[in-house]
């Protein structure tokens, strides 16, 4: 029998500024980031776990998302290098999940990278065990349960002296729905490949720069060696018709005041929102990247202008000369400001 259509996932949360990472194997700090208020939660269970956590956080994450809502905020997952010996596993228990918004994919250098880690997202690892309500249940064990009817078949249950029954139809399987995959570019080949990854299956919702393993292989000392990188990751994104990349992470947690310098570098150069590892740079990478009173007052004058014009060129009183992509940019700048009230 054919297998049913793909359940449609339901979109993403529109325009977020702020992804959060957090550690796959410490739930309960996933927890609390669910409620500080990011636009993202981003469970990572590549660099912020040790290798002997691995099975750990997996096991942890998938039981988080068997829950559709499993917090306020939107949870991506960023997985293990898809070139190593966990990814494969990781995607196909966590796909289909209905809590996960979003797969991270480190280290991607060519659209194969991502066809194949969408084929994986699209075959199911196994049937999934029926996820108790917590009161049913029990404390949720660190290790958790969920996962084990995804990695193995259930029991079959013999007895002495009962009937034999034919076995039932089976329904159709529903495949899962390709979740929102995100390719994140951190190494020179992958920079060298941006506009092809960025354009290498549907599903492709976004790339970002990992600018910590860029610099290692590159031998970058500091920002100067990453403005062409950088604006290589935004011009491929909005030619591939994708959403503005978001910066990556400002590993100095306590120096707000650099973050918030950064950020506006990062806005000039175009990219949107910022990746974070502590809900204190939360606030600084919002307040960056929203715009300002004077930006909003401007970009209604020229909207007023140019509607009261009926289209065209013209120029303001201030001198500013509006065109219809000035108008476009100013109408992005509302729509940006309307979003985050």
């Amino acid at each position: 029998m054919r297998p049913a259509p793909p359940t449609p996932r339901p979109a993403a949360a529109s325009t977020p500024l702020t992804w959060l990472y957090v550690p796959g194997d410490r739930p309960e700090v996933v927890a609390k980031a669910l409620g500080c208020g990011a636009d993202v939660v981003v469970v990572d269970l590549e660099d912020a776990v040790a290798p002997d956590r691995k099975e750990h956080a997996l096991r942890a994450t998938a039981e988080l998302l068997a829950d559709p809502r499993p917090g306020r905020s939107p949870v991506h997952v960023r997985v293990n290098a898809l070139d190593g010996p966990l990814a494969e596993t990781e995607i196909r228990t966590l796909a289909a999940l209905p809590g996960l918004a979003g797969l991270r994919l480190p280290k991607v250098q060519s659209p194969a990278d991502v066809q194949r880690a969408a084929d994986w997202a699209t075959t199911a690892a196994g049937p999934v065990a029926r996820h108790l309500p917590h009161d049913a249940e029990g404390a949720v064990r660190p290790a958790g349960h969920a996962l084990a009817g995804r990695l193995a078949p259930p029991p079959t249950a013999t007895g002495a002296g009962t009937a034999t029954l034919a076995p039932a139809a089976a329904a159709p399987t529903a495949l899962p729905a390709t979740p929102a995959l995100y390719a994140l570019l951190e190494s020179a080949l992958g920079i060298e490949h941006a506009f092809a990854i960025a354009t290498a299956h549907p599903a492709l919702r976004g790339i970002a720069l990992g600018e910590a393993d860029l610099c290692g292989e590159l031998g970058v000392r500091d920002d100067a060696g990453l403005a062409w990188p950088r604006s290589r990751t935004v011009v491929a994104a909005r030619a591939a018709g994708l959403a503005p990349p978001p910066q990556s992470v400002y590993p100095d947690v306590h120096d707000l005041e650099g973050l918030a310098r950064s950020c506006a570098e990062g806005r000039a150069l175009g990219f949107l929102g910022r990746a974070a590892v502590h809900p204190r740079q939360l606030p600084v990478i919002e307040a960056a990247y929203l715009p300002s009173a004077e930006e909003i007052a401007a970009a209604r004058e020229t909207v007023r202008a140019a509607t009261a014009e009926g289209g065209g060129a013209l120029a303001l009183p201030d001198g500013r000369f509006v065109d219809a992509a000035v108008v476009a940019g100013a109408r992005r700048v509302l729509e940006l400001a309307e979003l985050r009230r």
